[in-house]
């Protein structure tokens, strides 16, 4: 190795992780990785990850991709997409980020997370040539880099028939962007890391749009008009064809069900598929679903101008079977306790929306731990109207929002009275546990919400896997 890369504190070192002691070397390898740049530390440029694909032997493109971005919904649609193929009887690779309790969850073959033996494995097949690309790039491969050229390296291995990918960041200059996926998902666009990636939807979708390959199908959520303009403008650039939610497919009709919703969607080639029950909450998770069933279209060719529609007992089947961990989540009952990662107002205007629309609360308490680079204030004030009370805490993570700092911006929302302050998330759900549990009418709940890391934290707390 150069002398360059030694002196690199970002390069991992040959790992001491031993492959028969699976917890002990999921430790090693975590602890290399954590040396690395954090996900949201970022170098605009392919030229680390194409190195490295290089390297490999592209891996990437062994199999062909359905690649999504946006900024909310990616991964509940990835599973969505996931869960149609192998209905379908394909192999699946998925990859989405970020975790919600163990970095293996990021890489998945046909619905469950590689086990930490095999991603043992893949890190150390592939760490060599890492440090290979280390030694020659100016700035060393990130977190995010690696974790990448992992899940590329096992989908070729499997071998998978199809990799959903969800990008990390934006899409043009996103580590996942080595792919030439034929069908382009783009969910919802709002203001998010607005500090990287532009001020305004439209701003946003320019980096988004990137993921749109020459003469690929581009399934769209609707759209803020700037950003829809933009997507389109890239759609014209690269010769692709655009299927617009609310144009060319989408929500028919959905009702509230017993422990979820029942749909009914207009697929690509206008025929629709009748009382297809999904069993998570919100409209929002019908039109993820929409975008999923699109998508799975467009890869197979169904729709369009030729018309016809996927096998719907098998499109009911699918869905029957979709779960998205963390996303308005029951983990407890008698108060309930709900888990829900939204960490941006577009996600908690969602989330408000779903909660009131599935759940009858007669009081609900928030438990509330964010990330320091968020709009907390939007997000605080997204939840106001529907919570009662809430308890400040901070998840464990360095990116954690100071709990003192988060407790000021909740005051100035909630009221001095309405806001409790916990520093540890395990104390802080107990509180709101015992304030909901003070309504005798035994119809009050617990919110914890804020960051997918405070989800992924909670649900450890509640043995959940």
């Amino acid at each position: 190795m150069s002398d360059k890369a030694e002196q690199n504190p970002y390069t991992i070192r040959p790992s001491s992780a031993d492959p028969a002691d699976p917890v002990d070397g999921l430790r090693a390898v975590e602890a290399a990785l954590a040396q690395r740049w954090p996900e949201n530390k970022l170098e605009p440029s392919l030229d680390r990850i194409e190195a490295l694909m290089d390297i490999l032997g592209q891996p990437q493109r062994s199999y062909p991709s359905i690649h999504i971005t946006g900024t909310n919904g990616k991964t509940s649609t990835a599973r969505m997409v996931e869960q149609l193929l192998n209905t379908f009887e394909l192999r699946t690779g998925r990859y989405t980020s970020p975790h919600v309790e163990t970095v293996t969850e990021r890489i998945s073959l046909d619905g469950v997370p590689i086990s930490p033996e095999r991603f043992i494995e893949t890190y150390r097949d592939i760490e060599p040539y890492i440090q290979m690309v280390d030694a020659q790039q100016p700035v060393a491969m990130s977190f995010f880099e690696v974790l990448t050229g992992m899940a590329y390296a096992a989908f070729a291995d499997a071998p998978v028939d199809v990799a959903v990918v969800e990008v990390g960041m934006g899409g043009s200059w996103d580590a996942t962007n080595v792919i030439d996926a034929a069908v382009a998902v783009i969910t919802p666009i709002s203001l998010d890391h607005t500090d990287k990636l532009g001020g305004t939807p439209g701003e946003i979708a320019v980096e988004k749009s990137g993921i749109i390959k020459q003469g690929a199908l581009a399934v769209v959520a609707q759209q803020p008009l700037d950003a829809a303009q933009t997507i389109l403008k890239r759609a014209v650039e690269v010769d692709a064809t655009v299927a617009r939610e609310g144009m060319e497919f989408g929500v028919v009709h959905r009702e509230v069900a017993i422990g979820g919703q029942l749909v009914t969607f207009r697929g690509l080639g206008g025929e629709e598929y009748e009382d297809v029950f999904i069993p998570l909450h919100g409209a929002h998770q019908a039109h993820n679903a929409a975008l999923a069933l699109a998508a799975v279209e467009a890869f197979f060719g169904v729709g369009g101008a030729g018309g016809g529609r996927l096998d719907v007992d098998k499109v009911r089947q699918a869905f029957s079977g979709v779960s998205s961990p963390g996303r308005l989540e029951v983990v407890r009952r008698s108060p309930t306790v709900l888990l829900d990662a939204a960490h941006n107002p577009h996600g908690a205007e969602a989330t408000v929306a779903a909660i009131g629309e599935s759940f009858g609360f007669t009081k609900l308490v928030g438990v509330i731990a964010t990330s320091g680079d968020k709009d907390v204030s939007g997000l605080l004030e997204a939840f106001e109207p529907i919570l009662a009370e809430v308890v400040i805490t901070q998840n464990s993570t360095h990116r954690a929002m100071p709990v003192d700092d988060l407790a000021a911006v909740a005051v100035e929302i909630f009221g001095e009275d309405r806001v409790q302050v916990e520093p540890r998330l395990d104390d802080a759900i107990e509180a709101a546990v015992t304030l909901a549990e003070e309504d005798d009418l035994g119809g009050a709940g617990v919110l914890v919400t804020g960051s997918v890391i405070t989800v992924g934290e909670a649900r450890l707390l509640f043995g959940r896997k």
